[in-house]
């Protein structure tokens, strides 16, 4: 008799568990509905950016070891944290003077070459943060901050979480408005505020949450004090979510090739590029393996330079 896991179940005797795509499926009736594909816009755009690495994200179980943590992302959820917590202090408490408070609670240290860099980080992060808010009316109150929007199609079961929603007048009365706290990369344009599929879909499902308009959307560069923006139309956000629904059945098809055995690598190839230097499973992928991997802190200190 095997011996219990210590999750309670049945130990797996030395054998490499299966896909979660085979061990989710479901016995199938004829005439019944397809069942909906479950994502956030961070799972279609790993797919869409290289299917190997959704495939260790999302489908092998366990999934191969991550690499280090970077330093960028801790860099940015510092940031972005300070800001949800900025908008929680009652209006009379939303000050400059507030921020440093704030990004000390909310700091993550991991990434860092050294303390002399995280520091410093930590002074650049704090003038972007005074920067922005010196900009915003305190007395302003978000339809949402890090709100949770979602939404059902005839394929996608969606759900994202929106940095920030805005209220602001239209032509027709109140209109929704997608706010995207950016601290990377500089350069940001309407043209990346135009092809963000993120950006679309939490401005079609906010829509329908608050059955308020939502068609402009909002990348805010807190480096650069910038505001790259489009306009969406009832057309340009259904093309984003018929590109989005195409991506879903092209990951739903690659899962269920693996749950009938076809060949996992064939099923989720690799998508070579720049972006392999980068990746998290850089080390557990053969073509990403060829490629030489950046430093955790790489694109912190890149930031230094520029």
């Amino acid at each position: 008799m095997r011996r219990p896991s210590p999750t309670g179940r049945p130990g797996t005797g030395g054998r490499a568990p299966r896909p979660r795509a085979e061990q989710s499926e479901q016995l199938g009736f004829e005439g019944m509905p397809e069942r909906l594909f479950v994502c956030t816009p961070s799972k279609l755009g790993a797919y869409a950016d290289c299917p190997r690495r959704y495939r260790y994200s999302y489908v092998d179980r366990p999934a191969p070891p991550k690499g280090p943590p970077w330093a960028h992302n801790s860099l940015g959820a510092s940031v972005h944290t300070a800001l949800k917590n900025w908008y929680a202090l009652a209006p009379e408490g939303r000050r400059p003077e507030a921020l440093a408070t704030l990004l000390r609670g909310t700091w993550v240290r991991e990434g860092y070459r050294d303390d002399e860099q995280e520091r410093d980080a930590y002074r650049r992060a704090l003038a972007w943060l005074e920067s922005y808010v010196a900009g915003l009316d305190p007395g302003d109150e978000p339809v949402g901050v890090e709100r949770v929007v979602a939404v059902k199609t005839g394929v996608l079961a969606f759900n994202g979480r929106a940095d920030r929603i805005d209220s602001r007048p239209g032509e027709d009365g109140p209109e929704l408005v997608i706010v995207d706290y950016k601290t990377g990369r500089t350069g940001l344009d309407a043209d990346d505020a135009r092809g963000s599929q993120a950006l679309a879909l939490y401005a079609y499902a906010a829509e329908r949450v608050f059955r308020r308009p939502c068609r402009r959307v909002e990348l805010h560069h807190l480096p650069t004090g910038t505001v790259a923006a489009h306009d969406h139309t009832p057309e340009s956000l259904a093309r984003q979510l018929s590109r989005a629904e195409e991506t879903a059945r092209d990951i739903m098809a690659a899962e269920r090739a693996v749950a009938e055995g076809a060949d996992p690598d064939e099923a989720f190839p690799t998508t070579p590029g720049p972006r392999c230097g980068w990746c998290d499973y850089r080390r557990a992928c053969p073509t990403g393996a060829q490629t030489p991997g950046k430093d955790p802190w790489a694109a912190v200190e890149r930031a230094d330079q520029d």
